[in-house]
């Protein structure tokens, strides 16, 4: 069957102004509402609405039940200078939401050639999500967010307001990043970072008790984590000791997992030795 006929044959709501080519492929149960563009290229999962005046663009999967806001432009080709027209591709899960005025591009041939948001993200209005990025599931970035390019943003985290993320650095998960912060060195799963050129502020603790961590797993991030950054030694050094000490804690290995496999940044570290988290 082709793709004209399957988009026929699935009962999607789609306003008279909508233009919607019919190369698109828009699953069942679809909304596309006043003004909307949909290029030839774009898939559509099932139960989708798009409100109104919503671009989707490139070689972009939208995964079923999101919802997609006025303005938001998706798909669109990468800004990047070395950019030539490849077709390279944008994949978002199920279940996002995303607001007014958001922009996510697709991959580069230089990069990954893929950009990647996963399920159930909230992008929140006039947030970026740049090319080759990649996103967790259940990932938060407040409003005015900016994801540079290749940026890895793990699942659970939770950008403030306004921030910058550098590109290449990756963002552990369940990590918080506070609003107006400018992050140019990657953040710790669990961590929590502030300012501009932020530093490590100690732990996500709120968000620990949010998602159901006990007294006891927090516990041991607190102590692992000033273990971690303690003034002694250096931190291959440190991370070592720590690898020993927690050998039976997932959670504590998880970040020092994510030390140790390294990226184009540094890690972000604290101020000052912690005294606590």
């Amino acid at each position: 069957m082709s793709a004209a006929l399957e988009q026929a044959a699935a009962p999607a709501d789609i306003h008279s102004s909508a233009i919607v080519d019919p190369r698109a492929r828009i699953g069942a149960g679809v909304k596309i509402g006043p003004f909307c563009t949909v290029g030839p290229d774009v898939e559509v999962g099932d139960g989708c609405e798009l409100l109104s005046h919503v671009v989707l663009a490139g070689h972009t999967t939208i995964g079923p039940r999101c919802r997609i806001f006025p303005f938001a432009s998706i798909g669109q080709a990468p800004q990047d200078l070395r950019y030539k027209g490849e077709p390279t591709t944008l994949s978002i899960g199920a279940d996002c939401i995303i607001r007014e005025g958001v922009t996510v591009n697709t991959g580069t041939a230089n990069g990954k050639g893929k950009t990647t948001v996963g399920d159930r993200c909230f992008l929140l209005s006039h947030s970026h999500v740049a090319h080759d990025c990649v996103v967790g599931s259940n990932v938060i970035l407040t409003n005015n967010t900016m994801l540079a390019g290749h940026c890895q943003i793990g699942d659970y985290a939770i950008l403030g307001g306004g921030v910058g993320i550098h590109q290449f650095v990756r963002i552990g998960p369940h990590a918080f990043i506070g609003g107006l912060s400018a992050v140019e060195n990657d953040v710790i799963p669990y961590g929590m970072v502030i300012g501009n050129r932020a530093y490590l502020h100690g732990l996500n603790i709120i968000g620990l008790r949010r998602r159901g961590f006990s007294r006891e797993q927090i516990h041991d991030l607190r102590r692992a984590y000033r273990l971690l950054f303690a003034a002694e030694g250096t931190l291959t050094e440190r991370v070592e000791d720590v690898a020993e000490e927690f050998a039976s804690h997932p959670t504590v290995q998880e970040i020092l997992d994510f030390i140790r496999l390294g990226g184009e940044r540094s890690i972000c570290v604290p101020r000052e030795t912690p005294a606590g988290a």
